[in-house]
């Protein structure tokens, strides 16, 4: 399912089990997104229905799905991911451009798709198949690359921008994860928000890595750094981002700490500076 984009979201934290009180009592949270295949539909956590009750939206973001492999989506997979977004009444759900399996073996990991014009159709199918059994608009998220492909014909801003094109699916932009490939493969984040469909941006992603040996690791267990503020800067300075949503999935900091990062994340928004 297509749709226009433009659902308001406002800042929100992503859900995990280890802090759901401590994401409960967050002052001022306007949603939540939680991982799709860490719940079950019919059995959702206590803390969610709490979260659902007070009017918060929950957005279920799949990590499985492998829209960028060979083979066809899952149709389990994409039942359970229309499951979950039902129950939670998401207006969305979302997913990454990456495949995760080949030949039936699992990676354990999201890695990059050749950026080729085949690779393009066949991604495209993926991405229509995906839509026609989700109830909510699709949107697909960038992700953090460790190595790129010697015959790349497209950069990440083209690519996306043509599978938007083709689909009319929305964008999850990470800006972590932009600053990730800014390090370890030389982008320039600026460049690829240019050549991205802005109009077709959903929310926006953000989180904290590391430094080691050279290698930027989006470990999604450090504080959000300034580089990557920057990279939420320039998007702002494009286009007024529907959400914005905080990521933290180990080492989970005092519930002071989350406030202060959400709140560097608010003033960026506001159009100052993050300190």
């Amino acid at each position: 399912m297509t749709g226009t984009p433009g659902t308001a979201l406002g800042v929100g934290l992503g859900w995990r089990a280890e802090i759901d009180t401590v994401v409960e009592r967050q002052p001022g949270l306007d949603w939540v997104e939680v991982v799709a295949e860490n719940i079950c539909a019919d059995h959702l956590p206590e803390s969610l229905r709490i979260l659902r009750a007070r009017g918060v939206t929950v957005v279920p973001h799949g990590v499985s799905l492998g829209l960028g492999g060979a083979d066809r989506p899952d149709p389990a997979r994409l039942d359970r991911l229309a499951e979950a977004a039902g129950a939670l009444g998401s207006p969305l759900v979302t997913e990454h451009l990456a495949f995760v399996r080949a030949g039936g073996l699992e990676a354990g990991h999201l890695l990059p798709v050749p950026r080729s014009r085949d690779s393009l159709k066949v991604i495209a199918e993926n991405v229509r198949i995906a839509q026609d059994r989700l109830p909510v608009p699709l949107a697909l998220e960038n992700i953090a690359a460790q190595l790129a492909w010697p015959d790349d014909e497209l950069t990440e801003g083209q690519f996306l921008a043509e599978l938007v094109e083709r689909t009319g699916c929305r964008l999850l932009i990470d800006v972590a994860n932009l600053h990730t490939n800014r390090v370890n493969l030389g982008l320039d984040p600026a460049a690829e928000l240019d050549r991205l469909p802005l109009e077709a941006l959903a929310y926006v992603h953000v989180a904290g890595g590391t430094m080691i040996d050279g290698v930027w690791h989006d470990t999604h267990a450090h504080p959000v750094t300034e580089p990557v503020l920057e990279v939420l800067a320039e998007l702002c300075a494009r286009v007024a981002p529907p959400g914005v949503l905080l990521e933290r999935d180990a080492n989970f900091p005092p519930p002071a700490e989350l406030a202060a990062e959400l709140d560097a994340i608010r003033r960026v928004l506001q159009g100052g500076s993050a300190g």
